[in-house]
């Protein structure tokens, strides 16, 4: 389940900044958030959070923060549904029913981060040059992000 948690919360991390700065600072963020592991990530309290707010890596710190810590609660108790996560992704008839329910469910999750979730973890997307053209405004780093 810390894949889940780390690929979304790569997502909520990369808004604003650039892919390859995340990607360089991937190993630290990864250790300050203990591996994205939703349990421990969940219980974060007051001091983890300062903590992780003077992380240079983590730009517009603290709605990031609180999103990421938001959907590793999200994510537990998503798992303690029979099924767990991966029957949650699979609960839904089309990609704009599980898109939709993703964005308004996890904390910071946008069209975009919503498709990079979904298509990193396996679920069905639609093919990357139709979705693309479904997006409001210029998006140059989502190619990069999904290798599209």
């Amino acid at each position: 389940m810390s894949d889940y948690l780390a690929v979304m919360s790569r997502a909520i991390l990369q808004a604003g900044a650039s892919w390859a700065q995340i990607d360089r600072q991937w190993d630290k963020l990864e250790a300050a958030f203990e591996g994205f592991d939703p349990a421990r990530v969940g219980r974060y309290g007051g001091r983890d959070l300062e903590r992780l707010e003077r992380l240079v890596a983590v730009r517009h710190r603290t709605r990031k923060i609180g999103a990421i810590v938001q959907n590793a609660k999200v994510l537990l108790e998503l798992q303690e549904q029979p099924g767990g996560v991966a029957a949650y992704l699979r609960s839904f008839s089309d990609y704009a029913a599980l898109s939709g329910d993703v964005k308004r469910r996890f904390a910071f999750v946008g069209d975009i981060s919503a498709y990079y979730f979904l298509f990193r973890v396996g679920a069905d997307v639609p093919p990357f040059k139709r979705w693309i053209k479904t997006v409001e405004g210029e998006h140059p780093r989502v190619r990069e992000m999904v290798g599209g």
